[in-house]
């Protein structure tokens, strides 16, 4: 009677640590060219910037900021089920990615850095063969992007900060306001 209890504990036991080894394989997918290009189609490729990975629409399930480079995310945003956003130019006044996205930038090498994100679903979250939406963020001036709590008002959200290139050193947020993404300037940092 002893070694059937022992076996049956020793099966659960084995039984979880399999499910779990398998949850954390899974949860450590490396985010690379092909998923990126899975997602979101092959004129986007990552850039070298690690990804971000918090709950940015408030729903209680991760999502996952990537830094990237699309050469043309219009033409693939229908076949990908993606949103090409621009809330950066929205805040100045016009927002049309159709047109924005002709725009040139002032750092030849930067063209085309883009943010993509990923709202998951489910238990496996952003890593979800459905998720919740899919956004490509335009013309969005970054450096270096980080994801933290930013106090809205009297609620908190997550913002996705940058670090924006030019002289000015400009800092600013983009967050999930429940319908779409917004640009906020933050000022400029002290260095």
């Amino acid at each position: 009677m002893r070694r059937f209890r022992f076996a049956v504990v020793l099966f659960f036991v084995g039984g979880w640590l399999g499910a779990v080894s398998a949850a954390q394989a899974a949860g450590s997918a490396p985010i690379d060219n092909d998923f990126v290009q899975k997602q979101f189609g092959s004129t986007c490729s990552l850039i070298g910037m690690p990804p971000v990975a918090a709950d940015l629409d408030n729903d209680g399930v991760e999502d996952v900021v990537i830094p990237a480079r699309c050469t043309n995310p219009m033409m693939d945003q229908t076949e990908h089920s993606f949103a090409v956003v621009d809330p950066y130019y929205r805040y100045f006044g016009y927002g049309n990615p159709a047109v924005t996205t002709a725009f040139s930038t002032e750092v030849p090498e930067r063209r085309g850095y883009v943010l993509l994100i990923i709202h998951g679903a489910g238990a496996s979250a952003w890593r979800s063969a459905t998720p919740k939406a899919k956004f490509v963020i335009v013309n969005l001036p970054f450096k270096d992007v980080s994801v933290k709590r930013l106090a809205l008002h009297k609620r908190q959200v997550m913002g996705i900060y940058v670090d924006e290139t030019g002289g000015d050193q400009e800092i600013s947020v983009v967050f999930w306001d429940g319908k779409r993404y917004r640009y906020v300037p933050m000022g400029s940092s002290l260095e």
